[in-house]
């Protein structure tokens, strides 16, 4: 009996002891779970004053990410017209179609997403719909389906062109389309009315909209102008909810140009036809009005459309008449006779032995093509003599022979601050020889552009005042000053239109109704042997020599066949030129052994060629 008692005693305390120990163990519990769940606030209550206080910048970037937008407003590139208002660039506003191919993505994987989540949706009818539309679009592009859904491959990029500055009627076709992920964006592009016929002056831009050439390229920031910008807060919808700043831009500006889109066209007409019926090369012509230097009129002949440039080489974008020089012949023998003129050494009737017709300079010869014998100036200029040419360079000093060449303007720019522009090939050198020298004097020795001689040229024909020629339309008269005397400069106009009357080497450059002066000037290319069979062909001149107006250059480049001759090649065109532009301008003829002379009437303006 005690025993059993024994053993009840000692279970009824086991069984106290498991009571009092479990409240113990649930309280350990409850402190455990609170103060676990009193770490997870405390430790998002210090991330939360974390990123929220100490380094807030994520949260704010994110958040700007999603409603700060930048807007840029739309901005034109300014007119390029011609000195009569006439327009030889515009913008015209087209579309570029552009992928988000994150986009794309993400479409194709909510429409397979879809057919998963809805037992009758047509998964292959949707994607053959798909596929036509692709199909669709890459015709209308004329693009390789392939290759256009390579483009938009790769998903994690969000901006891709596709094609820029399409049509309008393009655009809307493709809009029509609604493929996901394919948007439109407003651009503009440059086109030019004029094409080929004042593409080396006005020049082109690239798919940017950004100038590459002539003077888009020279004025671009002119042009162009600068954007403003407005960034703005938008909400989900887009809609702007909040202004935080703007930004100014900068309104583009108009280039009025010196040329005369008239007289451009009809030299331009004139030279391409020239070039084509004498095989030749190239060709270039300059109008410049004599009394203000500006440029009426630069073209080259082959030219190119800048509005399609598909397949056009680069020799056809050259500006010839600014960047390739020529060894310019006897076309700058009128310089020889300035100098002599000037110096003193010869008057306007002085006679010049030119017998035997040859003679030697150190070692070498210079010849004429016979014995001219005893000439006069004008008979010098007339039969174009390097002999009469010769001796009258060697007659004044060598510094004072070389100034008249600085002078006059043919070893330097001309100042029209053209793209490429050459100041020409000149060899300055510490010792001349008189052979050299004569050389220099008919035209061989030094290359200079078309350019170079048409202001030249304009130099005789204003009296031996020189100024800078000029493309852009000047606010105001530009600077000058004499280089030459009015005295000496009228003489050689004078003797230098004998080479047009008859027996000269230039008839057919003279103008009916007008007294023209000019010089011929026909050069062999040099090569690496020395002179080959090839020719320049030049013909510059001033009309009219009673108060000359314009100065004309005409050059063309590597005739082929029997007219090899300036004076049957560039001096027709010369005359062509120069007598349209002179009746477009309504110049009034001054040869007076023409009984009539029918000028055509034209509204213009001569006081601002004659402003000085």
């Amino acid at each position: 009996m005690n025993r059993g008692s024994t053993h009840s005693t000692n279970k009824s305390r086991t069984n106290q002891a498991k009571v009092n120990s479990a409240p113990s163990l649930l309280h350990w519990r409850f402190i455990v779970v609170v103060a676990v769940i009193v770490l997870v606030f405390v430790g998002l209550s210090i991330r939360a004053a974390y990123i929220q206080v100490v380094s807030p910048d994520l949260l704010i970037q994110r958040g700007d990410n999603r409603t700060l937008r930048t807007r840029v407003n739309p901005l034109h590139r300014g007119l390029i017209v011609d000195r009569n208002g006439q327009q030889l660039a515009v913008s015209v506003p087209v579309r570029a179609i552009w992928a988000d191919p994150k986009a794309i993505a993400q479409s194709t994987q909510e429409t397979e997403e879809k057919a998963k989540e809805e037992p009758g949706f047509d998964l292959m009818a949707k994607q053959n719909q798909n596929n036509k539309r692709w199909q669709a679009l890459a015709e209308v592009l004329g693009q390789n389906i392939d290759e256009l859904k390579e483009k938009v491959r790769h998903s994690e990029k969000r901006f891709v062109y596709l094609q820029r500055q399409v049509s309008p009627a393009m655009a809307e076709y493709v809009e029509k389309l609604k493929i996901a992920g394919i948007y439109l964006r407003d651009e503009s592009r440059r086109y030019y009315p004029s094409g080929e016929v004042s593409a080396h002056v006005v020049g082109f831009t690239n798919v940017d909209d950004a100038g590459i050439e002539g003077v888009e390229k020279l004025y671009n920031k002119w042009l162009a102008g600068a954007q403003g910008s407005r960034k703005i807060r938008s909400d989900a919808k887009g809609r702007m909810v909040e202004l935080i700043a703007s930004e100014k831009g900068e309104k583009p500006q108009n280039i009025q140009l010196t040329i005369d889109q008239r007289i451009q066209a009809l030299a331009y007409k004139e030279l391409k036809q020239a070039v084509q019926y004498y095989n030749a090369t190239s060709g270039s012509a300059v109008v410049v009005a004599v009394k203000t230097g500006e440029i009426l009129a630069l073209v080259n002949s082959p030219s190119y459309n800048p509005n399609n440039r598909t397949g056009v080489s680069a020799h056809r974008i050259r500006n010839r008449a600014v960047t390739d020089a020529y060894e310019p012949g006897s076309s700058v023998k009128p310089l020889a006779v300035l100098s002599a003129l000037e110096f003193g050494t010869a008057q306007a009737d002085s006679l010049i032995d030119t017998s035997p017709g040859w003679m030697h300079l150190g070692g070498n010869i210079v010849r004429d093509p016979r014995n001219y014998g005893e000439i006069d100036l004008t008979e010098v200029i007339r039969k174009s003599s390097n002999m009469g040419t010769s001796k009258l360079a060697l007659s004044v000093p060598k510094e004072f022979l070389l100034d008249m060449y600085y002078n006059i303007g043919l070893m330097s720019d001309s100042g029209a601050n053209l793209l490429g522009e050459s100041s020409g090939i000149f060899n300055n050198r510490n010792r001349w020889s008189d052979f050299e020298l004569s050389t220099l004097s008919f035209g061989y020795g030094i290359s200079v552009t078309a350019l170079q001689l048409a202001k030249m040229y304009s130099i005789l024909g204003d009296g031996g005042v020189k100024r800078p020629l000029s493309i852009v339309k000047p606010d105001a008269p530009v600077a000058s000053e004499r280089v030459l005397s009015e005295h000496s400069t009228k003489q050689v106009l004078h003797m230098m239109e004998s080479v047009l009357q008859e027996g000269g080497s230039a008839e057919k450059a003279s103008v009916p109704g007008y007294r023209v002066a000019g010089k011929t000037g026909t050069s062999r290319k040099a090569n690496v042997n020395g002179y080959g069979d090839e020719y320049v062909n030049i013909f510059a001149g001033v009309a009219p020599v009673s108060d000359p107006r314009l100065a004309v250059v005409i050059l063309i480049n590597e005739p082929k066949g029997e007219l090899y001759y300036a004076g049957l090649t560039a001096a027709p065109v010369f005359a062509k030129i120069m007598a349209a532009s002179l009746q477009m301008l309504n110049v009034p003829p001054d040869d007076k052994t023409v009984s009539s002379l029918a000028v055509t009437p034209v509204k213009t303006n001569l006081e601002t060629l004659n402003a000085g």
